[in-house]
This record gives structure tokens, C-alpha cells and sequence, in this order.
């Protein structure tokens, strides 16, 4: 035999030692990266899901305490607004203002309460005299320009505010409305 002639180990098969390496080394190759993409694709699938889980909790919990209790009665997104009782014995009130030269106001408020609270209209019926003395003497501590019809939600804020803080003690109003505000130059 010579240094050229193929051996023939079983039964005149030829065996070419040199491509058993390269099939493995096709094999090695192709490994890391087959495990490189699998761990990419896990990565991305922890990432969504602690996104998505994060995401639920902040809008679940996050959501309900912002909602949580009653709903202002400014909101424009209030789907039906409730209704109140109303309390009309004030009747027209008639002062004048602070100005140097003063103006004339007749003014009638309507103060409304909750539908079921018992003791509102017993406390406002009760203090009614004090009612109309502050609604006098809030007109009369006001300047015309302080009573225009652009300011109106502003003075029935004040209204609202000084009658559940200072006049009230177990009932509180929760709209003011004005069935009539005449300011007039004397």
C-alpha cells in the first residue's frame, strides 16, 4: 500500500477523516447561536409580561383610589346629577353696596341641601334670621363691579363656603342658587 491509497477498515469502505470534524464544527457553530436567539426571546417575554403585569396593577389599584368617594359636583363627566331639596323661606333680600356711591341689590337666594339629611331643613329653618343677615351683609360688604354676572359662580362659592363654615353646624348646603340678583344704581 502506499502513502496515497484510502485504508479500508471494514469491508473496503473508505472513511475521509477529514469531514467528521467539519459537521461538528457546523454543529458547534449553529449552537450558540440557536441558544443565543432562545435567550432573546425569553428576555423579551419576561419584559412584557412584568410590563403588562405593572401596567394592570397601576391601572386597577391606581385607578380605584382616585375615583374613590363622591364625585365633585363640577365634574363634567357626572352622568346624572342629583337632585336636591331646596329651602326658599330667605325670600328677596334688599341692601346696598359698599361703593362711595352706592347701588341698590335685591337679591333671592335658594339654598339646597341633600334630599335625606332630616335635620337640614329643621337647622336652616331655625337659623333663618342669621340667614338673612348674612346674605344682607354679604351684598352689603360687595362692590357693584364685585357683583357682575361674570363673577356670579365666584359669590356663590363664597356663599356656599361661609354658610357650611361659619353658619351651619350638622347640616351642609350644597348649592346656592339665585332666583333673582338685581344691582341697581340709586
Amino acid at each position: 500500500m502506499s502513502d496515497d491509497d484510502a485504508l479500508d477498515l471494514e469491508d473496503g469502505d473508505s472513511v475521509n477523516l477529514d469531514s467528521a470534524p467539519k459537521k461538528m464544527s457546523g454543529l458547534r457553530a449553529l449552537l450558540p447561536n440557536l441558544l443565543k436567539f432562545v435567550a432573546i426571546g425569553l428576555g423579551a417575554l419576561i419584559f412584557i409580561v412584568t410590563v403588562s403585569a405593572i401596567t394592570y396593577n397601576i391601572l386597577s389599584k391606581g385607578g380605584r383610589s382616585q375615583t374613590s368617594g363622591v364625585a365633585a359636583e363640577t365634574d363634567p363627566y357626572v352622568g346624572r346629577r342629583p337632585q336636591y331639596a331646596s329651602f326658599t323661606s330667605i325670600g328677596q333680600v334688599r341692601t346696598r353696596t359698599i361703593d362711595p356711591t352706592p347701588y341698590a341689590v335685591v337679591v333671592d337666594v335658594v339654598l339646597q341641601y341633600d334630599q335625606n339629611d332630616k335635620n337640614a331643613q329643621t337647622e336652616l329653618t331655625g337659623r333663618l334670621n342669621e340667614l338673612r343677615d348674612f346674605v344682607r351683609s354679604f351684598f352689603n360688604s360687595k362692590t357693584a363691579s364685585d357683583l357682575q354676572p361674570d363673577k356670579e359662580l365666584r359669590i356663590k362659592q363664597e356663599i356656599l363656603e361661609a354658610l357650611n363654615t361659619r353658619i351651619l353646624d350638622s347640616s351642609k348646603v350644597r348649592q346656592v342658587l339665585f332666583t333673582q340678583l338685581d344691582v341697581m344704581e340709586m
